[in-house]
């Protein structure tokens, strides 16, 4: 479970067995979403948000958290999933102390 970001209590990460689309889960207190970032022509193109089958969403302030992470770091995602899954390189997790608006 390669973890991405820790951004206020909230945990951004990959699934080591994930599938395509690119896409990361936010998890906090037992709840998690999932964010899909739609990648056309190599560009972040559009990110949908959606709860995850058998789970409680995140709350609202969780999914605040949630969607300024993935929103500002949509490109990084992108590369850090072509490094997992493609490239088979370690992600280095990274913990987020100030507000990224």
């Amino acid at each position: 479970m390669p973890k991405l970001y820790e951004y206020f209590g909230l945990i951004v990460m990959f699934y080591a067995n994930e599938h395509d689309p690119v896409h990361v889960h936010g998890k906090s207190q037992g709840r998690e979403s999932r964010a899909e970032i739609v990648v056309i022509n190599g560009k972040v193109d559009e990110i949908r948000y959606t709860p995850v089958l058998g789970r409680s969403p995140l709350d609202n302030n969780e999914r605040r958290f949630f969607e300024e992470i993935v929103s500002a770091r949509a490109d990084e995602i992108v590369s850090k999933w072509i490094d997992f899954f493609v490239l088979h390189k370690p992600i280095k997790p990274e913990r987020i102390t100030r507000r990224l608006k």
